[in-house]
């Protein structure tokens, strides 16, 4: 029987206040922009971040997506890095959604430089090429591991874009851990991009959802496009109570995740069965075996135990840990660990 599930922060499930306050939530028509819930939702994100307007949609993979169409055209290509969520695990949705091409970076651990954006970018004057249209970033990265992106990068990132007229997009997934990690506020971050996806279902707890911001133009377009998708919603208050709950409760615990995955880092790092911990900046650990197990075998022995997580590449295996994930747990998974 499973005690332990470390697979990822989108199996919280959400808490009886947050179930009382979605019960209470009052619904209406979002198609017809008349839903209560989402309404203050939308709203109250995009205060958070000091932009116009947001829209609530049912996943991030949506909100990305959504944005992605929105500032590109068929033809154009998008700038991000390899490692990215937007390019590696929403089903191809650049090419099958957009039409559009990417151009992948090198860089630490999901992260881009603005130094490489130059030599990324196609010159519009040659025909043979994809006009670079957007330039994507995701804070933190998943696949590098929960790692947070530095602001004064960002910062010469968007001034990089500014100067070539290019939009500038951030998957937000899990951008509150980033603030939590850094000390930092929405405010200070949103007006260095175009667009942001915030998710709602993973680390902040809410069972569902995800908002997408922008200027009231951008939302407008996007509106559209969700509508295209079959994103439209009815009585949507009552997953977007959830949600609001969610930006408004969970946001500054999040810091115990990152505390418990500090810990489990410094066991992994003294087992003889780990190789190499990346460094554990946020909520998401990442450790690499050594040849004593492969990856499957080594995953069958920890769900043998109680404990499931998912591999994450060539002998590389990734906790993510969580608001359901607790004291106790990681006491046992401790143990667990300890005794392989």
């Amino acid at each position: 029987m499973v005690k332990i599930d470390l697979r990822s922060d989108t199996l919280t499930k959400p808490s009886n206040a947050m179930k009382e306050f979605m019960l209470q939530s009052p619904v209406g028509d979002d198609v017809f922009e008349e839903d209560p819930t989402v309404i203050e939702l939308e709203e109250y994100a995009a205060q958070l971040f000091g932009m116009e307007a947001g829209l609530f949609c049912s996943s991030g993979t949506m909100t990305n997506q959504i944005a992605i169409k929105a500032h590109t055209f068929p033809g154009a290509e998008v700038i991000c890095h390899e490692y990215s969520h937007v390019y590696n695990y929403e089903g191809g949705g650049i090419a099958s959604n957009s039409h559009a091409s990417v151009k992948l970076l090198r860089g630490n651990r999901g992260r881009i430089l603005a130094s490489d954006l130059d030599n990324a970018l196609n010159p519009d004057d040659d025909v043979h090429r994809a006009l670079t249209a957007l330039v994507c970033v995701e804070d933190t990265s998943n696949k590098g591991g929960g790692a947070v992106c530095d602001l004064d990068e960002l910062s010469k990132i968007k001034a990089w874009c500014e100067q070539k007229n290019l939009p500038l997009h951030c998957d937000g997934a899990r951008l509150f851990n980033a603030f939590v990690a850094r000390g930092d506020s929405p405010a200070n971050y949103g007006p260095m991009f175009n667009s942001i996806s915030i998710c709602l279902s993973k680390g902040l707890g809410a069972p569902v959802g995800s908002v997408l911001l922008g200027t009231k133009e951008f939302i407008t377009k996007s509106r559209r496009i969700r509508k295209s998708f079959g994103g439209g919603m009815r009585q949507a208050g009552i997953i977007a109570g959830g949600g609001l709950f969610a930006l408004k409760n969970n946001i500054d615990r999040l810091q115990e995740d990152h505390d418990k995955a500090k810990v489990l880092g410094d066991v992994l790092q003294s087992l003889s069965f780990v190789e190499e911990v990346l460094p554990v900046e946020t909520n998401i650990l990442v450790f690499k075996l050594s040849d004593n197990f492969t990856t499957k075998d080594f995953l069958n022995l920890l769900e043998s135990k109680g404990v499931l997580a998912v591999p994450f590449g060539p002998g590389l295996i990734r906790f993510v840990t969580h608001l359901d994930f607790t004291v106790e747990q990681l006491e046992e998974l401790i143990k667990v660990l300890k005794s392989i």
